[in-house]
C-alpha cells in the first residue's frame, strides 16, 4: 500500500500535473470507506476473521497485476486510478474490521497497548521501505524519462507479489476468529446496534471524534507531498519516496514509545496533546522552505500521528465488548472515510494559492477543530474512562 502512494501519486502528478486530480484519486480509495465500512463490520463480527483476510489480499493481488498489465501496455489513463482506487478501497473497507477485531483474540488484555504500539511499528517500517523501493525503482528503470510507465508498472508487480505473501502468510495463523455468536437479524439491524453502541457509550463516541478530525486535516499532507515534493522542493520519485520514508522513520519512533511505555497513565490528556502538536507541526510543514527542515519537520509529523493513532486505537479497543468489536470498528473506519471532506478545500487551496499555503491551513484547521471538540463535546475529555464490560447477548 505504500509502495502505492509514490507509484501512484508520481504517475497522476505527471498526467495530469493537477493537486486537485490527486484529491480525486484519493477520494475514489476512501469513498468506499464511508459506504461498505459497516457491513464489513457485520461481516467480521459473523465470519471467519482469518477467512475474510485472505480472500482481501487475494483479490487485490489480482486487481494489482490487471493495473500492473494496463500500464505496461501504455494505455493507462487517470480513470484507471480511479476504478482501481475505488476496488482496493471497497476490499479494504469489507476486510480492515476483521483485521482490527483479531488483534485482541490474539493478544491478552495487558499486552494490548503494547501489541498496538508494535502492530503500528510494523506499518510504519513498511512505510520507510515501501516508499523509498516505490521512488528507487522508478527513478532507476526511467532513467530520468519522466514519461516512462514502465517503472511504475514494474513496481505493481512488486506490490503484487506482496498482496500473495500477505494472503499466503496469514493462513499460518492457527486461529480462525470466529464470530462470538451466530446472528439471525438482518444487516442492517446489526448495524442500527452498533451505532446504538456508540451513543450510549461515551467515551467511545469521544475515541471517534478525535480520529476523525486527523482524518479531516492531517491526512490531506500525505495525498499532497508528491505536488509539495515537485513545487517547493523540485524533487524527483526518488526524492518523493525519501519524504515518505523520513515519516515513516519518525512514525517508527512514536510506535516503539508506546509499545515500550505500556499502559500510559492520564491517556485521554496524551490524545489531546497529540491532536494539537500534530496540527501545529502540519502548518509548520507547509511554511518551510529549507530541506534539511522540511525533512525534521514530516518526520516530527511522523512521530506525533504515529502515537497519536497508536493510542488512540489502543484506546478504543479496550472500551468496546468482544461481540461488538468489528462493528465498532467499522464505525470507526467509515469515519476515515470522511477524509475527502478535509482533502478538498485543502487541494483547491493547494491548486489556487500553492500547497504550502494549503498545509498551513489545514494544520491551522486540525488544531482549531481540536480545541472546539475539547471544549464543547464532553465525551472528548472523558475518552480514557474505565467501561463496564456487559455480557454478550444470548
Amino acid at each position: 500500500m505504500n509502495m502505492q502512494i509514490i507509484a501512484r501519486g508520481w504517475l497522476v502528478y505527471e498526467l495530469t500535473e493537477s493537486p486537485l486530480d490527486l484529491a480525486w484519486v484519493t477520494m475514489s480509495f476512501m469513498l468506499p470507506t464511508v459506504l461498505f465500512s459497516l457491513y464489513g463490520g457485520v461481516l467480521a463480527d459473523r465470519m471467519q476473521k482469518k477467512k475474510v483476510i485472505v480472500w482481501a489480499q487475494a483479490l487485490n493481488c489480482a486487481a494489482t497485476i490487471f493495473m500492473a498489465v494496463i500500464i505496461f501496455a501504455g494505455s493507462v489513463t487517470f480513470w484507471d486510478f480511479i476504478w482501481f482506487g475505488f476496488f482496493n478501497g471497497t476490499i479494504l473497507a469489507l476486510s480492515m474490521p476483521a483485521r482490527q477485531a483479531f488483534v485482541p483474540e490474539l493478544i491478552p488484555d495487558h499486552l494490548l497497548f503494547a501489541a498496538m504500539g508494535l502492530n503500528t511499528t510494523g506499518w510504519n517500517l513498511a512505510r520507510i521501505v515501501g516508499p523509498a523501493l516505490a521512488g528507487l525503482l522508478i527513478a532507476m528503470i526511467a532513467g530520468g524519462d519522466k514519461t516512462s510507465t514502465f517503472g511504475v508498472g514494474v513496481v505493481y508487480i512488486v506490490i503484487a507479489s506482496l498482496y500473495g505473501i500477505s494472503a499466503l502468510t496469514m493462513l499460518l495463523i492457527d486461529k480462525s476468529g470466529k464470530a462470538k455468536q451466530a446472528s439471525k437479524a438482518n444487516a442492517w439491524t446489526d448495524v442500527r446496534e452498533g451505532l446504538a453502541y456508540v451513543l450510549q457509550h461515551p467515551p467511545i463516541f469521544g475515541l471517534i471524534i478525535l480520529s476523525i478530525v486527523p482524518f479531516l486535516f492531517g491526512m490531506p499532507l500525505n495525498t499532497l507531498l508528491p505536488a509539495f515534493n515537485e513545487q517547493v522542493m523540485g524533487g524527483g520519485p526518488d526524492d518523493l519516496g525519501f519524504l515518505v520514508s523520513a515519516m515513516g522513520l519518525g512514525a517508527i519512533v512514536g510506535s516503539l514509545m508506546m509499545a515500550s511505555m505500556g499502559d500510559l497513565k492520564n491517556k485521554a490528556v496524551w490524545l489531546i496533546v497529540t491532536c494539537i502538536g500534530w496540527g501545529g507541526l502540519t502548518a509548520l510543514f507547509g511554511w518551510s522552505q529549507a530541506h534539511w527542515l522540511v525533512f525534521v519537520l514530516i518526520a516530527a509529523v511522523g512521530w506525533t500521528s504515529s502515537w497519536n493513532m497508536s493510542l488512540n486505537r489502543g484506546m478504543l479497543q479496550m472500551q468496546v465488548d468482544n461481540h461488538m468489536r468489528g462493528r465498532i470498528m467499522s464505525i470507526d473506519m467509515m469515519s476515515h472515510g470522511l477524509m475527502p471532506l478535509g482533502v478538498f478545500p485543502v487541494s483547491w487551496i493547494a491548486e489556487h494559492y500553492g500547497v504550502g499555503a494549503a498545509l498551513m491551513s489545514s494544520g491551522a484547521a486540525f488544531v482549531v477543530l481540536t480545541l472546539l471538540a475539547v471544549l464543547f463535546i464532553p465525551s472528548v475529555r472523558t475518552t480514557d474512562r474505565t467501561r463496564e464490560s456487559e455480557p454478550a447477548p444470548t
